[in-house]
């Protein structure tokens, strides 16, 4: 049996020993948990680089389009609203605009530096339309409209004329064809410039204004009109 006295030493061990500090290392223990965790059976169900990287961005587009929303009039009903505007106008420049185009080229001269006939081209393009080529078709066609032209000496050849300058010396001297003449330089500019392409109904115009151009009579001007009367 113990006295009081051995009591009060033994509980003044223990409280003695309370106050020792245990000195046990961590390192060891999370060096054991780390690779424990580096383990491939515990990554199995990771997200992969890509998955993280799509995660990331769709985070940001998240906080990108809540950042919008809250600094747009009427907050996310605004944001709905302002983006159907946007893509309303979009349409409506479409329709109005067309599908965007090629720059156009500045207009260079009719006729390459072979000279050909009238006949010489009109055969051309009848070849191209026969292969359904109407752009090419409109080309020459065109060329046999100012070449004809020439050989009647209604237009004074000239080399580097372009097809605005002769449609527009011809509807001088034929006011009747004058706003046609015009309209099919601007074709021929079109196809040949500006990246449009031609088609039947075009050549066929123009197979027509030739014809008639043929039979058409200009009015004499005064260098004509002094001829005639000498």
């Amino acid at each position: 049996m113990t006295g009081a006295g051995g009591t009060t030493a033994a509980v003044r061990r223990i409280r003695a020993g309370e106050d020792i500090p245990v000195d046990t290392s961590r390192v060891p223990a999370r060096e054991a948990a780390r690779d424990e965790l580096s383990d491939p059976m515990y990554h199995e169900h990771d997200p992969n680089l890509l998955e993280r990287g799509l995660d990331r961005f769709w985070d940001w587009i998240g906080d990108l389009f809540a950042g919008a929303a809250d600094a747009a009039p009427g907050g996310p009903l605004g944001l709905v609203v302002l983006a159907l505007a946007v893509v309303g106008l979009g349409a409506a420049l479409w329709w109005r605009l067309g599908t965007p185009r090629r720059a156009a080229r500045s207009p260079e001269t009719l006729f390459d530096s072979a000279t050909r006939s009238a006949a010489d081209h009109r055969a051309a393009a009848a070849a191209h339309a026969e292969a359904r080529r109407w752009t090419a078709a409109v080309q020459e066609r065109m060329r046999a409209l100012v070449r004809s032209l020439e050989d009647r000496a209604v237009l004074d050849p000239r080399p580097g004329r372009t097809a605005d300058e002769a449609a527009a010396e011809a509807g001088r001297l034929l006011p009747a064809h004058a706003d046609r003449l015009r309209a099919a330089a601007r074709l021929f500019d079109d196809v040949t410039y500006g990246g449009r392409t031609a088609d039947e109904a075009a050549y066929m115009t123009l197979c027509t204004l030739d014809l008639e151009l043929d039979a058409a009579k200009p009015l004499l001007t005064t260098g004509t009109a002094r001829g005639a009367a000498g």
